[in-house]
């Protein structure tokens, strides 16, 4: 072999052992940045007439397992959305309260009708009867509140998809952006692995929305397709479209077009958790919107309902008259079981009790529709709202078995029922999130090993020596030949 050819092979060896010192320094420095995948310098040999002419330089990639990054994404979604649900259903049970607790509906019933029979062992005692009048108006208010809060957590939701859409339709324009990026930094021949990186960042931003799969196309491009089967990315990026509401009651649903769903590119998809977009943060604030919530609302109208109608007959109050409400009233009105959505915000009090609003307290012992006053020491009527509270009867409505419930029973089912889906929802995600953190422990295990990282910079400082040796003999030749 030629000096020149000597000194050539060295002078491209030192140059393979500059590069892959840049990689390998690089490896190390990002080895906890997000995103970043570990880097690979490829080399391969050059020959120049069958004769060895040094290392060439092929390029750089990124060296990333797609598989297990795949199943990651979808553990992502998986527990973004159940804990969404987790979380929604947890406080709605904190809402309703339980029996122990001071101010829950068991505790506020069961002060009513403790009430009651205090009222009716002094049927003239105008603080006793100003007990019950409170003690009713607390389990109305409590009915009220639990009710405001469902739906403003409907409102949260619903603004909570605006805000997602907006992410996930800006994301996908970043990654489409990034692709073009891709393809030009690939066609003038320079490195485009850091853009990767910055692409997998808001790949793995849409997947927590969006449950996603990623496949690859030819240079470096990506596509992007839901579990659902809904394209989002390929060769453009598609359009999610969602309108948001200012307010939202107990009646709105999505079914009857006063909420609104998504659609992709102006085409009306699937809206639902199960829907072409579901699986996902997304997904679970349609189903905490149009699903858990109003079901929660339901067993609430329900149980209102029931506790009017335990008040409304003259078999209880002999003075009822026709069409007259009883104790509980529909906002002062009586009861239409065809309006029963949202009673649980509209159940009162009658007011002709109440002197708060007007009444008389003297009805609570005499009757709702009575003339005037009676005996003051006659407890029948009293005696027969406490055991109308008490008296087992199957509730009109709502997901009960068809068992008989006192009012406090069935309070005591509503609140079961709501806790048994937490329960459920948060056993689905502590396997969630127990298998997104094996995954993200396997991910990052799979990347940059740092221990293996200094190893190879041994080895990059061998080569760089080893060819400088080279150069500094090819010298030491020519300028013995110089000297000739």
């Amino acid at each position: 072999m030629s000096l020149s050819a000597s000194l050539a092979n060295a002078l491209s060896g030192l140059t393979a052992s500059s590069r892959r010192a840049e990689v390998v320094s690089s490896n190390v420095s990002n080895a906890l940045t997000e995103g970043f995948g570990r880097r690979e310098l490829h080399l391969s040999s050059q020959s120049l007439g069958g004769t060895g002419a040094g290392v060439h330089v092929d390029g750089v990639t990124r060296a990333v397992n797609t598989a297990l990054i795949a199943n990651r994404r979808l553990a992502d979604a998986e527990a973004g959305n159940s804990g969404a649900r987790s979380s929604f259903l947890g406080r709605v049970e904190q809402l309703i309260g339980t029996p122990e607790d001071a101010g829950s509906l068991s505790a506020r019933l069961a002060n009513l009708s403790a009430a009651l029979v205090q009222a009716a062992s002094r049927p003239d005692s105008q603080t006793r009867l100003q007990a019950v009048v409170d003690a009713a108006n607390q389990v109305t208010g409590h009915l009220k509140a639990v009710t405001d809060d469902i739906q403003g957590a409907r409102m949260e939701a619903d603004d909570a998809i605006r805000i997602q859409v907006t992410t996930l339709n800006d994301t996908l324009g970043q990654i489409d952006r990034l692709n073009a990026e891709i393809l030009a930094q690939r066609a003038s021949g320079r490195d485009g692995t850091a853009l990767m990186d910055q692409r997998q960042v808001l790949v793995d931003k849409v997947s927590e929305i969006v449950p996603v799969r990623e496949v690859a196309r030819d240079h470096d491009q990506i596509s992007l397709y839901t579990t659902g089967g809904a394209i989002l990315l390929e060769g453009n990026p598609a359009v999610i479209g969602f309108a948001p509401v200012g307010v939202i009651t107990a009646d709105m649903t999505l079914a009857s077009g006063a909420l609104s769903g998504l659609t992709i590119n102006g085409v009306a998809v699937p809206s639902g958790d199960d829907g072409v977009l579901g699986g996902g943060t997304l997904g679970a604030q349609f189903a905490i919107r149009d699903d858990l919530a109003p079901s929660a609302q339901s067993q609430l109208d329900a149980f209102a309902r029931d506790l009017i109608e335990r008040f409304e007959t003259s078999s209880v109050d002999p003075t009822l008259g026709s069409g007259q409400p009883g104790l509980f009233t529909d906002a002062g009105n009586i009861l239409d079981p065809l309006l029963e959505e949202g009673l649980a915000g509209r159940i009162e009090l009658n007011a002709l009790v109440d002197p708060g609003r007007g009444g008389q307290l003297w009805r609570l012992r005499d009757g709702l529709g009575a003339p005037a006053q009676g005996n003051v020491g006659d407890a029948t009527l009293l005696n027969a709202l406490a055991s109308a509270l008490s008296d087992p009867r199957v509730p009109s409505s709502g997901a009960f078995i068809g068992a008989q419930r006192s009012a406090s029973g069935l309070a005591a089912d509503v609140l079961s029922g709501i806790s048994s889906a937490r329960q459920q929802a948060e056993y689905q995600q502590s396997y969630s999130v127990a298998r997104q953190s094996s995954l993200t422990e396997l991910e990052l295990a799979d990347g940059v090993d740092t221990d293996a990282e200094m190893q190879s910079l041994l080895l990059v400082e061998q080569a760089f020596a080893a060819n400088a040796r080279v150069i500094q003999t090819v010298d030491d030749l020519i300028q013995q030949l110089i000297g000739l």
